[in-house]
Order: structure tokens, then C-alpha cells, then sequence
């Protein structure tokens, strides 16, 4: 599989932005080693070009017109290889080459049909939909690897999807005209398009997890046997006496919930990298009920469940995010290596350049809106080290407020997936 063409750019004016993705597009797919004859696109806006949405995709689809098939969002902040872009107008492109028999474009009004064999599948969605997170389930449970990726839409003023197929043409669209809000959409893929997907956590417990022992839907009443709202203030060293020094606590503490049938995994993970699994899913803590002595958590608890209390954390998020990406290395990368090749990805100029013995044919990264740079340290910080580990990858993706993997809705985490040559 070659390398697939991608393009970001900034600017005020959308169409120059536009403008200059598709020369670095063009420019691309005239270089050896990469894709000549992409079908496929992922496109990402930031917020700023939410109401231009129909303008750029129809001039985007207008200029590449080998391309039958889009997909993608927006987000408060996109991102491509070694950047990201918050709070300013920016696109992102990425030109995938697929046989036209393993993927398929889907959304609200053109759901995936039953004639199409789905392995996995990025989906975006808006969160404001009914049941959104049964919405995910259902489509995971209609895959046969039970594996989605992707996340959900996010914007301070509209939220949009882009899903056309067959040159334009997704059955109901009507006036759509290829961008869509509310429920799901993205590109379901067959078994013969090969992906790796991690997850990534940014939180660190703060002590060790409790078994969920009384609990009313989403307020936890007690934590193996004690009140839940005790042992919380124990173990952040706070009292209702001062409720100043405690609420400040409290809105700086999440919940990391897991099912019963995942604690094995989990808790090997913990013991193992001192961080949270992918079985793991973090929630906010959303009110206290002194009159109960509980803990009520934005999600549906039950009885069982295990509860541990986290932070989020700068060093913890880090080293989960270059942890994920070592074990993609690990799997992509071949024991034994020809010579030629081991020489040019040792070499410092090669480190970070294109090469088919990564087997990595393009990436997309999926972060929550409350982690990027900033929390990494910096400026692009967070796209930074996944170059580092990486290497120079084509990389697109967006910065969502709520990241899917498998059949679950995860908050404060990164989604890594990459498109192998294999």
C-alpha cells in the first residue's frame, strides 16, 4: 500500500486554505511512493469554517474530481502530522487509495446496508443525538471485528458531518448536498483494509479502585461498603468543613468506571504501566448528594462495576500516548530487517521521513478537546511526540468532545489507528 496524500493549511479566508491543501495534494500524488489514484478523502475543519462547510466541500470535491467518496467533521481543534490547529481556521485532507470493494460511506440518511460486509469502521457523530452512545454500541455490534473508531463531533457554533459517495450521490441525501448534522456517519471497512488502533488514557489514579456496592443509576451510594462520598473526601484529604478547599477537589477529580467482565484486564494494565487501560472509561464527577452520602457521575453505574478516583495528568498522558504508540511499532515493524532498510530508518534525516518498512500507510489521531497541546506541554506538543515514535506519517484528525474505540464512548483520551501496508 503507498503512502496516502494529505494537506492541512490556515488561513482567514477558507478558500485560500483550501487552495493551498489542494497544491500540497497535487504535489503529492505526483511523488513516487505515493497513492496516484485515491478515491477516498477524510476531510476536518476547525469551528471557525463550520458555516462555510457546503462551500468547501463542493469546492473541494469540485477540484478533485477522482475523488467519489468523503468523509468527515468538525472539531474545535483538527489535527495533522507534527501540528494542530485550535482556535484559528483550518483544514485538513487526507486522499486514501482503497479497493472500491472494502469501504463504504455511510451517514443518518445512507446507513450501512446490509450488503456490505464490515470489518470496522471511523465514525463520527454528534452528541447531541438521542442515545448516542447505544447508537455506537449498535453499530459496533454490526461489524464483525465489534471494533469502531472515531468521535464525536465538536464546535462552539454549528456542528456538521461530511459523507458523499459515488461521486456525490449517497441515496436521500437531497439538499444535503454532502453535509449532515445529528446521529452518525464515517466509512465502514472490509477485512481486507488492515488497521491498528490503540487507546491512550490521560488520567492517573489517585489510589486504588473500589467495588461499586450500592448505587441509584448514576449516583454511587457506597464504595465496598462505605459511603462513596467518605471515601471520596478521604482520599483527596478534604472536609465539608471547608467547602471551598473540598469543591475546588471535587471539580479536579474524575471517576474511572470498569465493567465487571473487563476488571482482569484492567487491573493487570494498572499493575503493569501504573495508568489506565483501554477498559477503563473516565466520567465526571457532575454533583454530591450529602443527603445520601453519594457521588453522582455522568454515566449509568451499576452495582459491581469497579470505581476508582482520577486526575487528569500531564506526565501520565504522555507516557500512555508514547506507550500506544511503541506497541504499534512493535506489531508493524518485522523481527529482521534488510539491511538497506534497517541503515535508512537508523539515519537521523530518515528517523522522521516516509518509508514503506514502517508499513504505515496514513493515520488518524482522535483526541479529546481538553487534552492537546496545552496539556502536553506545549504547542502541538501532543502531535509532537507522536512523530517522534512514529516517524513522518501522513496524519489527519480531529480534537472531539467525547473519542470512540471499540463499542464504548471515551472522555479525556486519544485514539490512534493506523492504515498498515500489509
Amino acid at each position: 500500500m503507498k503512502l496516502f496524500p494529505y494537506a492541512h493549511a490556515t488561513h482567514p479566508q477558507w478558500g485560500m486554505a483550501a487552495n493551498l491543501v489542494l497544491a500540497q495534494l497535487r504535489a503529492q500524488i505526483a511523488l513516487h511512493g505515493y497513492a496516484s489514484s485515491p478515491t477516498l478523502a477524510l476531510l476536518y475543519i476547525t469551528d471557525h469554517y463550520a458555516v462555510h462547510a457546503e462551500a468547501i466541500l463542493e469546492h473541494l470535491s469540485a477540484e478533485l474530481p477522482e475523488i467519489t467518496d468523503w468523509s468527515g467533521t468538525v472539531g474545535v481543534g483538527i489535527a495533522s502530522n507534527n501540528v494542530e490547529y485550535f482556535d484559528e481556521p483550518a483544514l485538513a485532507v487526507m486522499l486514501l487509495e482503497l479497493p472500491s470493494d472494502q469501504y463504504r460511506v455511510f451517514s443518518g440518511v445512507a446507513p450501512l446496508g446490509l450488503t456490505f460486509e464490515a470489518h470496522t469502521a471511523l465514525v463520527h457523530a454528534d452528541g447531541h443525538a438521542p442515545d448516542v452512545a447505544g447508537l455506537i454500541e449498535e453499530l459496533a455490534e454490526r461489524t464483525d471485528s465489534g471494533y469502531v473508531f472515531g468521535g464525536l463531533s465538536s464546535s462552539r457554533g454549528r456542528t456538521v458531518q461530511f459523507a458523499v459517495s459515488g461521486d456525490g450521490n449517497v441515496k436521500g441525501q437531497g439538499k444535503a448536498s454532502g453535509v449532515f448534522s445529528g446521529g452518525l456517519s464515517g466509512v465502514a471497512f472490509g477485512p481486507d483494509v488492515t488497521l491498528v488502533s490503540r487507546v491512550t488514557q490521560g488520567c492517573l489514579p489517585i489510589n486504588r479502585a473500589h467495588k461499586v456496592t450500592g448505587v441509584d443509576r448514576n449516583v454511587v451510594l457506597t464504595l465496598d461498603g462505605q459511603s462513596a462520598l467518605d471515601v471520596l473526601l478521604r482520599e483527596l484529604d478534604v472536609t465539608l468543613e471547608q467547602p471551598r478547599e473540598a469543591l475546588q477537589a471535587v471539580r479536579a477529580t474524575l471517576v474511572g468506571l470498569t465493567e465487571p467482565a473487563a476488571l482482569a484486564d484492567a487491573s493487570q494494565t494498572i499493575m503493569r504501566t501504573g495508568n489506565f487501560g483501554s477498559d477503563v472509561l473516565v466520567r465526571h464527577i457532575i454533583g454530591l448528594d450529602p443527603g445520601r452520602a453519594g457521588i453522582a457521575v455522568a454515566d449509568v453505574v451499576t452495582e459491581g462495576m469497579e470505581l476508582a478516583f482520577c486526575q487528569r495528568n500531564v506526565q501520565a498522558a504522555r507516557a500512555d500516548l508514547m506507550r500506544i504508540c511503541a506497541e504499534i511499532r512493535e506489531e508493524l515493524e518485522p523481527q529482521e530487517q534488510a539491511l538497506e532498510v534497517a541503515t535508512a530508518l537508523a539515519q537521523s534525516e530518515a528517523e522522521a521521513a516516509p518509508h514503506a518498512a514502517r508499513g504505515i500507510a496514513g493515520a488518524i489521531y482522535v483526541s479529546c478537546t481538553g487534552r492537546g497541546g496545552a496539556h502536553f506541554g506545549g504547542p502541538s506538543a501532543e502531535l509532537q511526540i507522536i512523530r517522534r515514535a512514529l516517524g513522518d506519517v501522513p496524519l489527519v484528525g480531529f480534537f472531539a468532545a467525547g473519542e470512540i474505540a471499540r463499542h464504548h464512548l471515551y472522555g479525556y483520551t486519544g485514539v490512534l489507528t493506523v492504515f498498515t501496508g500489509k
